[in-house]
C-alpha cells in the first residue's frame, strides 16, 4: 500500500470544500457533477467512532468496493464516474496518500435508507428474532439457532441514521412510504441479487457472507445508481466457512471483531468510545487484509 495510511485525514486535502463528513468516509465537492469520497482509517462500532484507527483500512475498503464494483456493473450502473483520482489531486504526496483509499464519483441524491439483506441470523436480526419471533416484521420458523442459515434471503431495510444516532430496522411498507412502491421493490430486488452473485463468489474463496448492507441514490434522470461502498468489512459479515458453527457467533474478517470485544465492556454503546487495545487494533487490520486477499486474490 503506498503512502503512511494512517497518516490521512480530512484537513490535509485543501483543494475543494468538505461538504460531508461521515463514520468512515469524507466527500468533498470537485464541481456541480462530481465529489472526491476518501476512504479514512477511521472505524465505527455500535454506530459510534472509535478513537483508534485501523492503520491501512480506507485503502482496503477502497479496493474490495471497486472489486465488487465491477463485477456488479451488469446488474445495476455504480457512482464511479471513472475519472481518474490523479486528475483532481495536483499535489504529488497528496496522491501518494489517496490514490488507492479515494475514487472521484457522480453526485447523486442518496436515498435515505440502508438496504439490508440477510441469509443467516446475526446480529440485530438474531435479537429481533428472539424477541418477536421474525425479522423487520417477517415471520421465521421457531427453533433458530444464533448464526444459522435463514430459510431464504431477507431483505431487511434500516433508515439512514444521522451522525451519533443508531439505525433502526424498517419494514418494506416503510421503504415504500419513503420511495414509492415500484422503487421500494428495484431496490429490494437489486439487493437481494447483488448479494446472491456474491454469495457465489464468496463460497469460492471459503468466505460465507452473512449479511451486507448497500446504499442507493438517484441520478439526474430517475434512475436508481449503487453508491457508498460495496461488500467491504464494514458493511458486511464475513465468516470463514471452515471454522462457520452454528448456535454462535463464528470469527469472522470484519469488525465483528471488535464488537465482540466491545460487548464484553460495561459501556452504554453512547460516545464517547471506550479505548481499544493495541492487539485488537492489530488484529483487526490483519482481518481487513486478510479479506481482501480471499475475496479479490491479489495480496497487498
Amino acid at each position: 500500500m503506498s503512502g503512511n495510511p494512517a497518516a490521512y485525514h480530512a484537513g490535509l486535502i485543501t483543494q475543494y470544500p468538505l461538504i460531508h463528513q461521515g463514520k468512515v468516509r469524507d466527500s468533498f465537492a470537485i464541481d456541480d457533477d462530481h465529489m472526491l469520497i476518501v476512504a479514512s482509517d477511521r472505524l465505527s462500532a455500535f454506530d459510534v467512532v472509535m478513537a483508534e484507527p485501523i492503520p491501512g483500512k480506507g485503502d482496503i475498503l477502497t479496493r474490495i468496493s471497486n472489486f465488487w464494483f465491477e463485477r456488479t456493473r451488469g446488474i445495476i450502473p455504480n457512482h464511479l464516474s471513472g475519472i481518474p483520482v490523479a486528475d483532481v489531486i495536483e499535489d504529488p504526496e497528496l496522491l501518494d496518500l489517496l490514490q488507492h483509499r479515494s475514487v472521484v464519483v457522480r453526485r447523486l441524491k442518496p436515498l435515505l435508507l440502508e438496504a439490508v439483506v440477510r441469509g443467516y441470523i446475526i446480529g440485530s436480526g438474531w435479537k429481533d428474532y428472539q424477541e418477536t419471533g421474525g425479522i423487520c416484521g417477517i415471520e421465521l420458523p421457531s427453533g433458530l439457532r444464533q448464526a444459522d442459515r435463514l430459510p431464504e434471503v431477507l431483505f431487511t431495510p434500516s433508515n439512514k441514521a444521522a451522525a451519533g444516532e443508531h439505525d433502526e430496522n424498517i419494514c418494506f411498507d416503510d421503504v415504500v412510504t419513503l420511495v414509492g412502491r415500484a422503487m421500494a421493490e428495484q431496490v429490494r430486488d437489486v439487493s437481494i441479487e447483488i448479494y446472491q452473485r456474491a454469495v457465489e463468489h464468496a463460497a469460492n474463496r471459503g468466505i460465507i457472507i452473512a449479511d451486507t448492507k448497500f446504499e442507493f441514490g438517484l441520478d439526474p434522470d430517475g434512475n436508481l445508481v449503487l453508491m457508498d461502498e460495496v461488500l467491504t468489512p464494514d458493511s458486511s459479515r464475513f465468516w470463514p466457512e471452515e471454522s462457520y458453527q452454528p448456535g454462535t457467533s463464528p470469527p469472522s474478517y470484519d469488525k465483528q471483531f471488535v464488537r465482540d470485544y466491545l460487548e464484553t465492556l460495561d459501556w452504554d454503546k453512547q460516545p464517547p468510545p471506550p479505548p481499544v487495545p493495541e492487539e485488537i487494533i492489530e488484529a483487526t487490520a490483519a482481518k481487513y487484509r486478510e479479506a481482501y486477499e480471499r475475496l479479490t486474490g491479489p495480496a497487498l
